[in-house]
């Protein structure tokens, strides 16, 4: 993999490779643009089948931060952090005290979270070695519940462009993960009356949603296959690929997991087949609002408010695809790069700029 190519190429401003010999720890941290603000985004603990693949993801991650940032109106660049490792491991306080040092050494150009693999107490465990982390135990928690409101919010608004209501009562959609944000996702869409199919990795989880929301449980591969009008992908991303969009009998494809196309051209894949796509750094913006929450001292409430927003927000863009033909996935692109375009070209008036002695 050429790095230095590969970052110009992505538009990363910096990508850092820690290492702490005492705690195991192994960890890159990759800032993709700073216009809008410092570089928010989570930590990922994953047991990755390489190096590379490491990288690779903690480039797309960071990458998806800075639209995802613009796109929900935050003040905020992006970037992500990913850990190597068994994120099943219970010695966790120093590992993540060593992740803690080095966000510090950047001087708050990062702001990590949690995210797949981490917890809320291992974002204590980073505090204790920095103030640049958000979704700590003692504010605002766990960002899974509101990540899993707006996503809901994107279904119906993906259902009232689709179909003219954005009422989901009788609606057939076929989860696919039910960890924290499925599950709190998959409650709202019980409750709104919508018919629920479901796989995931753990059975537990899914005994726990087929127990309390009647749902029907199918194998893990069987997802892409389901009779439903939704498919919802809450688990990890690339799982909109060539393999799995002839399977599809869906009309909306909507849900929490970051990077759901393996390629763009997945995008263009869906849109020649019909199915809308609300592409997901829109939809799952809510988890980045409820931290942004924490650094501006917004109540819950005010955070639930904001993700409420993903409703209009995932219209324009759906507008916006129409009116200039393009894509969902490329329309959403456009609009984050117009906010980010914009705050670039604006005229520093303080400090002064340049700021130089004369």
């Amino acid at each position: 993999m050429h790095y230095f190519e590969t970052i110009a190429e992505m538009g990363h401003e910096q990508v850092v490779f820690c290492h702490d010999k005492a705690s195991g720890y192994r960890g890159i941290i990759a800032i993709h643009d700073t216009t809008l603000g410092p570089a928010l985004g989570g930590c990922r603990f994953w047991n990755y089948a390489s190096e590379e693949a490491a990288v690779v993801d903690a480039l797309r991650l960071s990458r998806g931060m800075t639209y995802k940032n613009a796109v929900a109106g935050l003040n905020l660049g992006g970037g992500k952090s990913v850990i190597i490792g068994d994120n099943t491991t219970t010695n966790r306080e120093m590992l993540f005290r060593a992740h803690g040092r080095f966000v510090d050494s950047l001087g708050g150009r990062y702001v990590t979270a949690e995210d797949v693999g981490t917890t809320v107490e291992d974002m204590d465990f980073v505090h204790m070695e920095t103030k640049h982390v958000t979704g700590i135990g003692s504010k605002s928690g766990d960002p899974s519940s509101v990540t899993a409101h707006g996503v809901f919010r994107a279904i119906q608004a993906s259902a009232c462009q689709k179909w003219g209501s954005d009422s989901l009562d009788g609606r057939t959609i076929a989860i696919q993960g039910l960890g924290h944000v499925g599950y709190y996702l998959a409650k709202e869409l019980h409750a709104a009356g919508a018919t629920l199919v479901v796989t995931d990795i753990d059975a537990g989880r899914i005994k726990r949603v087929v127990d309390e929301m009647g749902a029907t449980a199918v194998a893990l591969d069987d997802i892409y296959r389901a009779k439903a009008d939704i498919f919802t992908p809450c688990a990890l991303g690339g799982v909109i690929n060539d393999e799995t969009i002839p399977q599809l009998s869906v009309e909306i494809v909507a849900g929490a997991a970051n990077n759901q196309l393996l390629e763009d051209r997945h995008g263009d894949a869906l849109e020649a087949r019909g199915i809308l796509y609300a592409p997901d750094y829109v939809a799952n913006a809510g988890g980045v609002i409820n931290v942004y929450s924490e650094l501006t001292g917004w109540s819950r409430e005010r955070s639930l408010r904001k993700a409420d927003e993903i409703y209009q927000t995932v219209l324009s863009v759906f507008r916006l695809a129409k009116d200039t033909g393009l894509p969902t996935y490329k329309a959403a692109d456009r609009v984050a790069e117009q906010r980010i375009h914009a705050v670039r070209g604006m005229i520093k008036t303080w400090p002064q700029y340049p700021n130089k002695e004369s």
